[in-house]
């Protein structure tokens, strides 16, 4: 079996936090939709365009990537990939409240 090390894990954690980041992203860029991107003024909570959201969630997606392929994710390795569904609920659940509260502003 395969030594896993402590950068395996990390790469894991952000390989699921930064792809499922990506989706809003891609699906409100592809709708049309301007949404919130670190590029909009106020930061995080202005609108971005669609082509900035699209161009963003494709970033997010290549960056998801190459973070999953150093980790050394694979089907026979239950704690790596937990830790990899772990970083996806954590950004889910961080995305999730801070979007429910802006509708509320």
């Amino acid at each position: 079996m395969e030594t896993i090390l402590w950068y395996n894990y990390l790469a894991a954690f952000f390989a699921g936090a930064i792809l499922a980041n990506a989706v809003p992203h891609f699906t409100h860029g592809i709708s049309g939709d301007k949404f919130p991107t670190p590029f909009a003024k106020p930061h995080g909570k202005g609108l971005s365009s669609p082509v900035t959201n699209t161009l963003w969630a494709c970033c997010n997606l290549l960056a998801g990537y190459i973070l999953f392929s150093v980790s050394n994710i694979a089907s026979n390795n239950k704690i790596l990939l937990l830790v990899f569904f772990i970083g996806i609920v954590s950004i889910s659940l961080l995305s999730s409240n801070t979007f429910s509260k802006k509708e509320k502003e």
